[in-house]
């Protein structure tokens, strides 16, 4: 990932922008409304920061554009024109995955050998079923992460986590200063 300052003050004017072009659309909006806008807004900028390279940012920007109402907000975010860059598959990683594969069926053949088989093969069965479970939680957590292979799956929430970091604290001293300013206005 870019140096952080420089994506955190990126995701500030794109976030900032954002919130205005939504604004200028309707000038009297409930307080629901300005919730959506300010995570629609926020989110989208984050996902742009990104330049569509990870596959939860152009998730993000297709979940929005599906609403027709954030057309103007996501036609800035994603020209039409352009098509996202697809991350190609290398021989490297399918070899990985086999070497994995391979690993995984000669442990679990030593396992069926063993003494205890009874009790190896209750504890594999236990801890797949739980690395399962929280593999699907954690696909439906992260924006298009449903499709996504394990390896996939890991790279792209450790960025999403990075992103949304660098959000919270761009979010955090935005509403410190604006406490300043209504504490001390001069």
């Amino acid at each position: 990932m870019r140096n952080i300052n420089s994506v955190k003050q990126e995701f500030l004017k794109k976030w900032i922008w954002g919130l205005r072009k939504y604004s200028s659309q309707k000038k009297n909006m409930s307080l629901m409304e300005r919730k959506k806008a300010i995570k629609l807004s926020a989110d989208l900028a984050m996902a742009s920061t990104r330049n569509k390279s990870t596959r939860w940012s152009r998730a993000l920007i297709a979940n929005a554009s599906r609403d027709g109402n954030n057309k103007v907000l996501t036609e800035h975010v994603s020209p039409s024109s352009s098509s996202p860059p697809q991350r190609p598959a290398t021989r490297k990683s399918f070899r990985r995955i086999r070497s994995c594969r391979n690993m995984l069926i000669r442990r679990n053949r030593a396992a069926v050998h063993c003494r205890t088989k009874d009790r190896v093969v209750a504890a594999s069965f236990v801890a797949k079923r739980l690395v399962q479970k929280r593999t699907r939680r954690l696909k439906s957590l992260l924006p298009g992460g449903e499709s996504m292979d394990a390896e996939s799956l890991v790279e792209e929430t450790l960025d999403y986590i990075q992103s949304l970091r660098a959000q919270v604290e761009v979010m955090r001293r935005l509403v410190t200063a604006s406490e300043i300013m209504i504490l001390n206005p001069s």
